[in-house]
């Protein structure tokens, strides 16, 4: 192995403690992603999970198409399921556990049990060459998913077959983030369980819709900290944090009677005021701090139905007893207003109330997405935050990819129908 191997190698060991610090799976699939690409210095990429006997695309890189886009829009990309079966490159190396290296995809000899499929190519105008794909597995052999990596590049920019060494190299970050892997994705079933709680209770906490605003919030806060300069390292350190309190704002839902949770017809002035309790119980499950999660989950669970104007709740309030620390003449706790919102209840805010006009409840069909765009807009200045909500329209498309990552099985405002 030359030199220049070997300091591929020390640098994926050295990744190794850095990507066990990142908790939640989403973002650290994308980071996987990332550093797998960069150390063989690769154009593009995807990552798929392994889900019953399918796996699901989790993220996909590609620099050739993203140096075509507006600095700070991401690529968009389809969501889309691969059988489990020696048909296809991912899902050979899924079924058989047997990484590929394929210096042209588009001459795989004949006989091969596996093909690619040129259609991405096609519409995107992108031409994929070279291929390497590397089965994810525990130690005991178990399939996680798949990595891909696409279009070795040389010093000269060109595109070239991966080498031995590349098919090594990536195979041992495989390897080793296995366990980081396996702890996020624990992590995440965790944060489910959580939610699966709450939604016993308030069957609008589902599964999709917690991922839906989790992941809507990380893209809004992303293009909000780059547009403020912040250090890139806060800004992921922030995101893993972010979207794991984001999935749990309404989690104080736990605490509130079925009788109120689940009524049918609209509250009465006394259920609403503990209605809204929810906002304080949620943000006591992380009174006792020992984290920047933990910070950031109060504060979520807290601020996210505080509005722009001061007229949201709860206000200024004591967390461990509700009592107001300031009041409005009638005695009522006054009402957070502006900046003094904690961001990331500004943030998650919008992310809420989007996902919630979208999505269709018993009591109410989804709105479409023109109507719910033009709700988010026409609430600027009152119940939110103006500068968020120019930040999301401009991470809009990225938004409407993450909706159709989560889907409900009922119906909801189609993911991108405005531009």
């Amino acid at each position: 192995m030359r030199q220049t191997e070997i300091a591929k190698l020390k640098k994926i060991i050295a990744l190794d403690s850095e990507l066990h610090k990142i908790q939640d799976l989403d973002i650290l699939l994308e980071r996987i992603l990332y550093e797998a690409r960069k150390v063989v210095h690769a154009d593009a990429g995807s990552i798929y999970i392994r889900e019953e006997d399918k796996l699901v695309i989790h993220y996909a890189q590609n620099d050739t198409k993203q140096r075509t886009l507006p600095p700070g829009q991401k690529l968009i990309y389809k969501v889309f399921k691969v059988d489990i079966n020696k048909k296809t490159i991912s899902g050979y190396v899924a079924a058989t556990g047997e990484a590929l290296n394929i210096e042209d995809v588009y001459s795989i000899p004949e006989g091969a049990p596996y093909g690619f499929d040129p259609s991405f190519d096609r519409i995107s105008g992108y031409r994929t060459v070279s291929n390497l794909t590397i089965p994810i597995r525990t130690n005991t052999g178990e399939i996680l998913g798949v990595l891909q990596i696409l279009n070795a590049l040389n010093a000269e920019g060109k595109t070239v077959p991966f080498s031995q060494d590349d098919q090594l190299i990536v195979s041992h970050f495989a390897a080793n983030v296995t366990v980081a892997l396996q702890r996020a994705q624990m992590t995440r079933a965790i944060l489910l369980r959580m939610i699966r709680m709450a939604e016993l209770r308030d069957p609008k906490e589902t599964g999709p819709h917690v991922n839906r605003v989790a992941g809507y919030a990380v893209e809004i806060y992303e293009r909000w900290a780059n547009r403020k300069g912040l250090p890139s390292r806060e800004i992921e350190r922030t995101r893993d944090n972010l979207r794991m309190a984001a999935m749990l704002h309404d989690v104080g839902k736990v605490a509130i009677s079925d009788l109120i949770l689940k009524k049918p017809a609209r509250f009465t002035p006394d259920e609403y005021e503990i209605m809204k309790s929810h906002t304080i119980m949620g943000a006591r499950l992380f009174i006792d701090k020992q984290s920047d999660f933990d910070e950031i989950a109060q504060l979520v669970a807290l601020s996210h139905h505080e509005n722009w104007d001061g007229t949201g709740y709860p206000g200024m309030v004591d967390i461990e007893t509700g009592t107001p620390l300031e009041t409005n003449p009638d005695g009522a706790a006054r009402g957070r207003r502006g900046e003094e919102i904690p961001l990331f209840g500004r943030i998650v805010a919008i992310a809420d109330v989007f996902d919630a006009l979208c999505s269709a409840r018993a009591y109410k069909e989804a709105w479409s997405e023109k109507d719910v765009l033009a709700e988010i807009r026409g609430l600027v200045g009152t119940k939110f935050d103006p500068e968020l909500v120019d930040v999301f329209f401009e991470v809009l498309p990225n938004i409407q990819v993450i909706a159709g990552k989560y889907p409900d099985n009922d119906e909801s405002c189609v993911p991108g129908s405005v531009s």
